[in-house]
């Protein structure tokens, strides 16, 4: 059974999801699961049982998809330090 901090974390790595920019070749796969993690949380909560392991398993995967979209986010700090060579 799903408890309500699993309801709370799955809200907001679906909404962590959506945030995404559109320049991240992260953001059509984050689209994608954020649905799905909505679809399951929804059935979840109406009652349906047998879904929480699904649930875990799309959790799992939206994390990884957040920490390889912040490996794309430049260095702000190297960044500068490059400007200031030039």
């Amino acid at each position: 059974m799903i408890n309500h901090q699993q309801v709370e974390l799955t809200k907001l790595l679906a909404s962590r999801l959506e945030r995404l920019s559109v320049d991240s070749t992260w953001s059509h796969r984050a689209s994608g699961l954020r649905g799905n993690l909505l679809k399951v949380l929804e059935k979840i909560v109406s009652g349906l049982r047998g879904e929480e392991t699904q649930l875990a398993i799309l959790i799992e995967k939206g994390f990884e998809i957040l920490r390889n979209a912040a490996l794309e986010i430049p260095d702000l700090g190297a960044l500068k330090s490059h400007h200031k060579l030039r």
